[in-house]
């Protein structure tokens, strides 16, 4: 008995280091909205490399299609705990690391051209739909235009995409041997693929119109008319938070009822280009009702 009296010391000592232990994991764990309202931020992640989703515009300030809808949704948000005042921050980041700065606690919100997937779900959790579009092909003037075409070929394509992925099943189900070359960026694809290094680049169909929009790129460049894939879009934000998806998502659902969307696409996508009859059903049945 004199032994266990000894020990009680020690085994409280034990018990309040873990006592203390749960108290700063639940203090690291408080929802997202929480550390909102108490910082005052919410921290916005972008990619500088996939216009017009995400990129970096004048003077260095981020820009792009989800951008400017993470800015609407933060907006909304600000409105909803009743703020005064909500500072936007920005947090770069790459395809390779976007979803470590969600899961690592980085970033409230990832805006760019991501695709909602069920294996991403393991790590991240995802707003309504915010875009629908799928991963093509763009080829030399002249260059090859059917799948097939490009067998025991080299094909260029950004890493750590869904369109990576995507590309490798289609070789494999097809029993082609093409060469992937994978690029760390979009402008680094198109480079390859206008010094001849290879012959196709696969990424968004949606980015690719964006990157070849002007004459001397279209003149080189041409997309194919085929889809490999048929993606939807969403913010990824930190998995398990309920109330801030549900935030997030009546912040998408009112901007897409309210007409709003409409100015942030125009903004983004220029005025000449309008919505597919695809995006524009995507919003209809997305804007959930109050």
């Amino acid at each position: 008995m004199g032994t266990k009296m000894r020990e009680l010391p020690a085994a409280l000592a034990i018990a309040a280091l873990l006592l203390a232990a749960a108290g700063l994991a639940e203090s690291a764990s408080a929802g997202t909205l929480d550390k909102i309202r108490q910082d005052g931020t919410i921290r916005l992640a972008y990619r500088d490399d996939a216009p017009p989703f995400s990129a970096k515009g004048e003077g260095g300030e981020p820009t792009g299609y989800s951008v400017e809808l993470c800015r609407a949704v933060a907006a909304s948000i600000k409105g909803q705990l009743g703020l005064a005042n909500l500072a936007v921050a920005y947090v770069p980041v790459t395809a390779a690391d976007r979803f470590d700065a969600i899961e690592s606690n980085r970033a409230d919100l990832l805006c760019e051209a991501t695709t909602a997937t069920l294996s991403r779900r393991k790590h991240v959790d995802f707003s309504i739909p915010t875009f629908l579009s799928g991963a093509s092909l763009l080829i030399q003037a002249g260059g090859p235009t059917s799948f097939k075409d490009l067998d025991g070929k080299k094909i260029g394509v950004l890493g750590g995409t869904t369109t990576e992925q995507a590309l490798v099943n289609s070789l494999k189900e097809e029993g082609m041997t093409a060469e992937v070359v994978i690029v760390k960026t979009h402008p680094e694809g198109l480079q390859l693929l206008e010094q001849g290094k290879i012959v196709g680049y696969f990424a968004d169909r949606t980015i690719l119109q964006f990157l070849t929009r002007d004459k001397e790129a279209a003149a080189k460049l041409m997309l194919a008319d085929n889809y490999l894939t048929i993606e939807p879009y969403a913010l990824a934000i930190p998995r398990g938070d309920e109330d801030f998806r549900l935030a997030v998502d009546t912040a998408l659902s009112t901007i897409y009822r309210s007409g709003e969307i409409g100015q942030i696409f125009a903004r983004s996508f220029g005025k000449e280009t309008k919505a597919s009859d695809l995006v524009k059903a995507l919003y209809i049945i997305a804007g959930l009702p109050e």
